[in-house]
């Protein structure tokens, strides 16, 4: 059962702003990652969807000892692992990202930055029957009529330069294993850079004390969240365009297909909200109040936003 739209900002999280102060970015701006170690990232690695890759399901490294696939586990960790130290010894793939900090603030639904970009988000409309608010990524920037001076940050980043080529180099020589293995950790050190750029921005932003372990990482046991566009929080992947074009994502080596895929395969982007309350969540069915307010609110036709809103609609647009 859904609920109006207005009803849903009704029913908004509404943070602290008055005993809330903000944190302020060492640097705003954007800046640019070229040629990363790939060594280091190969230290924030989660293993454990890799696993899921070749349909082996568990917690790693505890999948390792499985007396079911515990055997096989181990086997292509190995293997994984002998053609990883080739592609770090050989620097046989390129890592390159770009991320970067803009003041912003919320108004209404929208998150609004210095420059007049607005990324459009989408709020709950699923009626909880309990005390949970109906969320949205707005309701974690200071809203403007706060006077708060609140920031965003954004990132893009790639792990995947070469990994074509190198895989259908296995291919020629019909290796079909290891070009699927290929392309396999190329993911697997993308999601590793994303990790590993967070951390360096949680750091630059409001993060401190001891660096936290990679279970810890894993487990995402730190303050804030990087929603990704075309995940639940915010399902449109048509906004990457926006987000691409504020990062100047294209100079990085990373690019947009038509239907908004990104080039290479293994990249990962998105955005940073560092306020405490900042979690993750799943915007749901939506309603044809809302998905009208918000195709006006993007300056874009309803019919277009329905397309690629259509998994998410509560209604037949036809």
């Amino acid at each position: 059962k859904l609920i109006p739209l207005e009803a849903a900002r009704a029913n908004a999280y509404k943070g602290d702003w008055a005993h809330y102060v903000p944190p302020v970015p060492m640097a705003l701006g954007r800046r640019e990652f070229r040629n990363v170690d790939l060594g280091e990232l190969a230290k924030f690695i989660d293993w454990a969807p890799f696993f899921q890759t070749w349909e082996l399901s568990g917690p790693f490294p505890a999948i390792l000892d499985d007396p079911v696939v515990g055997a096989a586990a181990r086997e292509l960790y190995e293997n994984a692992n002998e053609l990883l130290d080739e592609i770090v010894a050989g620097e046989l793939l390129q890592a390159r990202g770009v991320y970067g900090f803009w003041p912003a603030v919320a108004e209404g639904d929208d998150v609004v930055l210095e420059s007049g970009l607005r990324f459009a988000m989408l709020r709950q409309q699923s009626d909880h029957a309990d005390s949970r608010p109906n969320r949205s990524l707005a309701d974690f920037v200071a809203p403007a009529e706060t006077g708060l001076a609140d920031h965003l940050g954004a990132f893009a980043v790639t792990a995947g330069i070469g990994a074509d080529e190198l895989a259908d180099r296995f291919a020629a020589e019909h290796d079909d294993y290891r070009s699927i293995m290929v392309k396999a950790l190329a993911d697997r050190l993308a999601e590793a850079f994303a990790e590993y750029q967070h951390e360096l921005a949680r750091r630059e932003w409001y993060e401190t004390g001891a660096k936290l372990s990679n279970e810890d990482l894993v487990s995402e046991s730190y303050r804030g969240i990087r929603p990704a566009f075309g995940y639940p929080a915010c399902p449109d992947h048509s906004e990457k365009r926006r987000l691409f074009d504020l990062l100047g994502a294209e100079s990085a080596g990373l690019g947009l297909t038509e239907s908004f895929a990104m080039t290479p395969a293994a990249s990962v982007s998105g955005l940073y909200f560092g306020h405490p309350a900042a979690r993750y969540f799943s915007v749901g069915r939506l309603g044809r109040d809302q998905v009208e307010d918000y195709a006006a609110r993007k300056g874009d036709e309803l019919r277009e936003v329905e397309r690629w809103l259509s998994p998410n609609l509560a209604y037949d647009p036809r």
